[in-house]
């Protein structure tokens, strides 16, 4: 057990650090091991505990940058669909959670560059309208931030302030999801306690990235990002089928 928490504390230090930077990645990374070592079901809640912590560490990294009106027009419709989703999590079957989250993870690709080549710009309805669908999405498979990304860049937020507005965004959300896991008897100690662990690697990843966010550019990470999301998807089928 101790091996497996070390391995998880170096790939979340490694996550947070990229997450923290490119302003997505750390569940793409950080999933599959959590999986792996735990199980789908439980890496579900540990990874909604873990994600809290790295952005309330991202919010604290960049406090003055947070748009809050962009926040709030994402963050209000959000909230109770991943109250929905996660709701919709705890009764599927495993290898189902498995499988939709390797999809998902893989149909990010093609998305997020869809989305990217027809400049889409986004308005505070459209960051509603997102807000919703990808809240109930990642109550359901843990990492959308392959959508919510774009969208807020396509909002017009960069560099500090968009780190800043999607991880206050994502803080709510993660916050009501660990909430309904915890409702619905899914948050025991143990499993409270592993995401504790997880989160605190992730939140020092964050500290390390911000002081390289002003020196370099994320659009340079989108193929690796891309990589992680083919690789993680991939993981999660082979899980799903060899389980």
């Amino acid at each position: 057990m101790l091996l497996a928490f070390l391995f998880v504390l170096a790939v979340g230090l490694v996550a947070g650090t990229i997450s923290g930077i490119v302003g997505t990645g750390s569940s793409i990374m950080l999933v599959p091991v959590l999986v792996y070592e735990f199980g789908p079901k439980e890496a579900v809640p540990i990874m909604a505990v873990a994600a809290i912590m790295a952005n309330l560490s991202r919010i604290l990294a960049w406090w003055r940058d947070v748009d809050w009106r962009a926040c709030a027009a994402y963050a209000l419709p959000a909230i109770p669909a991943a109250v929905l989703g996660a709701r919709t999590l705890l009764v599927l079957p495993s290898h189902l959670v498995d499988i939709s989250i390797g999809l998902f993870l893989i149909a990010m690709v093609p998305v997020r560059h869809w989305m990217a080549r027809h400049e889409l710009k986004a308005s505070l309805i459209h960051l509603a309208i997102g807000g919703a669908i990808i809240g109930y999405l990642t109550g359901i498979v843990v990492s959308t931030g392959p959508l919510s990304v774009p969208l807020f860049l396509a909002y017009g937020l960069a560099k500090g302030p968009f780190l800043a507005t999607e991880a206050a965004s994502s803080l709510v959300i993660y916050v009501s999801k660990t909430l309904t896991f915890q409702r619905f008897g899914a948050l025991p100690t143990d499993t409270l306690v592993k995401g504790l662990i997880a989160g605190s690697s992730l939140m020092a990843g964050a500290f390390i990235a911000k002081r390289f966010v002003l020196k370099i550019d994320p659009g340079s990470f989108q193929l690796v990002m891309d990589g992680l999301m083919i690789l993680s998807g991939l993981s999660m089928l082979w899980n799903a089928t060899h389980a």
